[in-house]
C-alpha cells in the first residue's frame, strides 16, 4: 500500500464491484442522537401502540360485535387461538380452549400423472436370510440351565436377537420367572397349520368403508388410507413430516412438499369449523421439536402467517409444552413418537439446550421389529405388506394389544387378530407367541437390530429461502468437520450428543501452529507421478488406539452402540452394570481413559491426508504403504529420493504432524446421527449428566416424564428405572430411586404435548412471544430469533 494512503476499512456492504463510494458508518460513540436508544423507539413498541389505539377506537364507535350475540366456545379464554402439533405419523391440531384435538393421521393422497410411483417402504430393521425367514428358531435351551441359550446358526440377525435374548433371560433370572422349554418350536407348529375364518361383512361392526373410485384432487388423513388401490387410481400416497423434519425422500421438490403440508392444515381445520376467511382472526401456537432444524421452522412459519394468512404466531418447544401439560417446571421429557425420541431437560420453563438428544428409533421400529419375529416362528397371515396402510394397521393393533415390557406377562399365549382388505371379507386369524412381545419394544435398550443407515438413505438437506441472510442463519462451527455438514445444518450437535460419542474420538494432541501444519502436509503426501507410492512415502505412526480392527469374512464389524452396551443389566447392587461402559463417569466429559470406555472406541481409519478435505473435495484419500512390507522386502529408492539427512528431518515433522492429522481425520464424523444410535436408557442418563454436575443428574433422573405413544406400552415405566438405576447407582454418589412421572389423571400420553401447547396459548405471558405476517415481513427469521428466546 502506498505511503500516505490511510488503512481503510474493509467494505462489506456488498457492493464490492462498483465504483459508488460507500461512506462507512458514523460512531455511535460521538452521535448525539437518542434514536433507537430507548425500547419505545423499536418496532416492536410501535406496532404494540397500533394495535393498541386500535381497540380504543373500536370500543369508542361501538363497531364490536357484542358480546351477547357470541356462542359460548367464542367467548372462552384461547378460543380464538390454534394450536397445531405436527408429528411423523399423526398431526394434532384444534383450538386451545377444546379439550382434546382433533388427531388424524398426517398423510395426503394428491392426483399424480402416470406412472404413479408405487408406494415403498424403507425396512429399519435387519432382516434374516432368504433360508431363515420361516424356519425353526436358532436359539434353544439347554436343559441344564434354563436361562442359558446356544446359538445354533450362522445368521448376523440371528446373533443380534440372541444378544437380545440374554438380556431378557438374565432379567428373567432376577425376578426368578420361568422359562417355558421348546416355546417358539411349539408357536411355529401351531402358526403354520392355522386357517383363518371368514367374518361375514354383516357380523363384521368395524368394517372399512373402502374408496374404490374418487374425482377428488386430493384426500386428507383417514380418506387417503382408505383407498383401495392408490396406484391403480392415479393417487400418490405421501408423508409429508418424518422424525422432525420434512420428508424429503418421497418429495421430488420442497414447494410441493410444503403445498401438501398446507393442504394438510387446511382440510384439518375445516372439520374444526374454522373456515379460510377467519384465519386472519386466529391466532397460531406452533409445537416445534427440541433439536429443531432452523430451516424446518422457517417453512412452517412461512406456511402459517404469509401462505395462510394467521393473525400471529408463537413457537414453542415440544419438552417444555410436556411440561406445562404435566403441571410441572422441572423434569427430564422423553417424548417417545413413531419415528423418533427425543430427550431434553427443561429448568423452570426453559429447555436446556445442551441436554438435547434425538435417538432414531420409535414405534414404527417396535413394530417393524414385531413382524419380523413373528415372521420368524410362521406368522398365519402371509401376504402381509408393510407398505400397504391395512396391512401396516394390522401390526399397528396386534402391536398395541400384544407387546408389553414387563417380563411376567411373558408366556405361550393365544392372540387373534382381524385382517381387513379392500374387495375381500374379513379374516379372523390366531396367533401363538412367547418372548417376541417383549423383544419387539426391548429394541429400544438394544438398538443392534436397528439399521439406521439405511433409515436415512435418500434423505436431502433442506435448502435456504432467498430472503433469509447468512448472518440470521447462526450456526455451530467447528473447523476440524467437513464443510458440507457446517454449510447445511443449522446445529450440529449438542453436549449431550457429544458425551454419547466420546469414545469415538481420540485423545486431542497439544496445539500446533496451523501454518506449520499446513507447510508440512504437502511434503507428506505429494509424490510425483512417476514415482512407486510405496517406495517414495513414509508411514505415518499410528497409535493402537487408532487402528482399524480387522474383521474376518463373513462377519460385521462392530457397531459404535455395541460396544458402548453389553447383553444384560443386572439389578442388583452387588453387579454393576454392564452398561457403565456406555455411561462414561459423571466427573467430567474427557473422562475416557478408563478400560471401559477403552474397549468402546470404535476409530475411524486413520489416513495420511485431512479426512475433512478429502470429504469436501471427493477425491480417494492416498493410501500410505510401508516400505518393509511391500512384497517382504526393502524396496530399491526411486531415482531423485531423499538423502538419509533429508528423510530423518522430514520423518521428524511427519511425527509431529501425524496425530493432529489423525485427531482431524476421525473428528470429521456426524455427531448426531452416531448419537442417534444410543440405547434408550444410556442417551436418558447422558442427557442428564449433560445438565451440570452430581446434583443436577440426581434432580432430573428422580424427575423423568415420558409421553408420546410409543410409552403406552405396558411395562415402560418399570423397565425405565430399572435400567436407569443400574447405571446411575455406581456413577452418581448418593443416587436415589430414579422415578418417572405418572402423568396427570385421565390424560393420554399421546397429547400431552398438545394440551401443554394449549395452555400455554392462553396465558397472558404469551403477548410477548407473538410474531405477525408484518413483523415476518420487515424482519424475517430474525423476527422468531428476538421473540423466541431459545431461538
Amino acid at each position: 500500500m502506498p505511503r500516505g494512503v490511510p488503512n481503510a476499512k474493509r467494505d462489506e456492504s456488498a457492493m464490492r464491484f462498483t465504483s459508488f463510494h460507500v461512506p462507512l458508518a458514523l460512531n455511535p460513540k460521538h452521535m448525539n442522537s437518542t434514536y433507537l436508544k430507548s425500547e419505545s423507539q423499536t418496532l416492536w413498541s410501535r406496532n404494540a401502540v397500533r394495535a393498541h389505539r386500535s381497540r380504543v377506537a373500536l370500543d369508542d364507535t361501538g363497531a364490536a360485535t357484542p358480546t351477547e350475540t357470541l356462542t359460548f366456545w367464542q367467548t372462552r379464554r384461547g378460543s380464538k387461538v390454534v394450536v397445531i402439533h405436527p408429528g411423523s405419523r399423526f398431526l394434532r391440531i384444534g383450538r386451545a380452549s377444546d379439550v382434546t384435538p382433533l388427531t388424524i393421521p398426517n398423510v395426503i393422497a394428491r392426483k399424480h400423472n402416470p406412472p404413479v410411483p408405487a408406494p415403498v417402504y424403507v425396512e429399519g430393521i435387519s432382516r434374516p436370510r432368504e433360508d431363515r425367514k420361516r424356519s425353526t428358531p436358532s436359539v434353544t435351551a439347554p436343559s441344564a440351565d434354563e436361562y442359558a441359550i446356544n446359538l445354533t446358526s450362522d445368521d448376523p440377525f440371528d446373533a443380534k436377537v440372541a444378544a437380545i435374548t440374554v438380556s431378557l433371560r438374565d432379567r428373567m433370572r432376577f425376578y426368578k420367572l420361568r422359562v417355558t422349554p421348546n416355546a417358539a418350536a411349539i408357536a411355529t407348529s401351531f402358526n403354520e397349520q392355522f386357517k383363518p375364518e371368514i367374518i361375514p361383512e354383516t357380523n363384521d361392526p368395524y368394517s372399512v368403508d373402502w374408496i374404490y373410485s374418487s374425482d377428488e384432487p386430493y384426500l386428507v388423513g383417514e380418506s387417503a388410507l382408505r383407498l383401495a388401490n392408490p396406484e391403480e387410481m392415479g393417487y400418490a400416497v405421501r408423508w409429508p413430516i418424518y422424525g422432525g423434519n420434512f420428508n424429503t425422500r418421497d418429495y421430488p421438490s420442497q414447494q410441493v412438499l410444503y403445498n401438501d403440508l398446507e393442504t394438510i392444515f387446511r382440510e384439518s381445520l375445516k372439520q374444526k369449523g374454522v373456515e379460510p376467511s377467519a384465519y386472519k382472526d386466529y391466532s397460531v401456537v406452533l409445537v416445534i421439536p427440541d433439536y429443531y432444524d432452523r430451516l424446518y421452522v422457517e417453512a412452517l412459519v412461512r406456511i402459517l402467517l404469509v401462505d395462510m394468512g394467521f393473525k400471529q404466531l408463537c413457537a414453542q418447544q415440544e419438552s417444555l409444552a410436556a411440561t406445562y401439560g404435566a403441571g410441572i417446571s422441572n423434569a427430564c421429557v422423553v417424548d417417545m413418537g413413531a419415528v423418533k425420541t427425543s430427550i431434553a431437560c427443561v429448568d423452570d420453563g426453559m429447555v436446556i439446550a445442551d441436554t438435547r438428544m434425538v435417538l432414531s428409533m420409535g414405534g414404527n421400529d417396535i413394530t417393524e421389529f414385531l413382524y419380523v419375529l413373528l415372521e420368524k416362528i410362521g406368522f398365519p397371515y402371509r401376504d402381509l405388506n408393510l407398505a400397504r396402510s391395512y396391512d401396516w394397521n394390522v401390526m399397528e393393533d396386534l402391536k398395541a394389544r400384544i407387546c408389553t415390557l414387563a417380563e411376567g406377562d411373558v408366556a405361550l399365549n393365544l392372540y387373534d387378530f382381524y385382517v381387513r382388505r379392500p374387495g375381500k371379507p374379513t379374516e379372523k386369524y390366531g396367533l401363538r407367541a412367547y418372548d417376541e412381545i417383549i423383544l419387539a419394544p426391548m429394541c429400544l435398550f438394544e438398538p443392534r437390530v436397528i439399521e439406521f443407515e439405511h433409515k436415512r438413505a435418500g434423505m436431502r438437506f433442506l435448502t435456504r429461502a432467498p430472503d433469509i441472510a447468512d448472518e440470521m442463519m447462526e450456526k455451530k462451527s467447528d473447523d476440524k468437520l467437513p464443510e458440507k455438514f457446517q454449510d447445511k445444518l443449522p446445529e450440529l450437535y449438542t453436549q449431550a450428543m457429544l458425551i454419547s460419542t466420546q469414545h469415538l474420538f481420540p485423545v486431542e494432541p497439544p496445539a500446533i501452529n496451523l501454518e506449520q501444519v499446513q507447510t508440512m502436509i504437502p511434503s507428506v503426501v505429494q509424490t510425483p507421478a512417476t514415482e512407486d507410492p510405496s517406495a517414495a512415502l513414509t508411514p505415518l505412526p499410528m497409535s493402537a488406539a487408532t487402528t482399524t480392527p480387522v474383521t474376518p469374512a463373513g462377519e460385521e464389524p462392530p457397531s459404535a452402540t455395541e460396544g458402548a452396551k453389553e447383553e444384560d443389566v443386572e439389578m442388583t447392587d452387588a453387579t454393576a452394570p454392564a452398561t457403565e461402559s456406555a455411561a462414561p463417569s459423571a466427573s467430567g466429559v474427557d473422562d475416557d481413559a478408563s478400560s471401559e470406555n477403552k474397549a468402546a472406541e470404535v476409530a475411524a481409519p486413520a489416513t495420511d491426508v485431512d479426512a475433512t478435505s478429502n470429504a469436501a473435495t471427493g477425491d480417494p484419500p492416498i493410501e500410505i504403504i510401508d516400505v518393509d512390507e511391500v512384497d517382504g522386502k526393502q524396496t530399491a529408492p526411486p531415482v531423485g529420493y531423499l538423502s538419509e539427512q533429508q528423510q530423518q528431518q522430514q520423518q521428524h515433522q511427519q511425527q509431529e504432524v501425524a496425530p493432529h492429522l489423525q485427531y482431524r481425520a476421525q473428528r470429521a464424523i456426524d455427531v448426531s446421527f452416531e448419537a442417534s444410535k444410543l440405547p434408550l436408557d444410556v442417551a436418558i442418563f447422558n442427557s442428564a449428566r449433560a445438565a451440570g454436575g452430581d446434583e443436577k443428574i440426581r434432580k432430573y433422573l428422580q424427575a423423568v416424564l415420558v409421553v408420546g405413544g410409543t410409552a403406552l406400552v405396558p411395562g415402560m415405566a418399570h423397565a425405565l428405572e430399572s435400567r436407569l438405576q443400574a447405571i446411575a447407582t455406581p456413577l452418581v454418589p448418593n443416587m436415589e430411586k430414579v422415578q418417572i412421572i405418572p402423568p396427570p389423571k385421565d390424560v393420554d400420553l399421546r397429547i400431552l404435548v398438545w394440551k401443554g401447547a394449549a395452555v400455554l396459548g392462553k396465558m397472558d405471558g404469551v403477548a410477548d412471544l407473538w410474531i405477525t405476517a408484518a413483523d415476518w415481513d420487515v424482519f424475517g427469521f430474525r423476527a422468531l430469533k428476538e421473540r423466541c428466546y431459545y431461538l
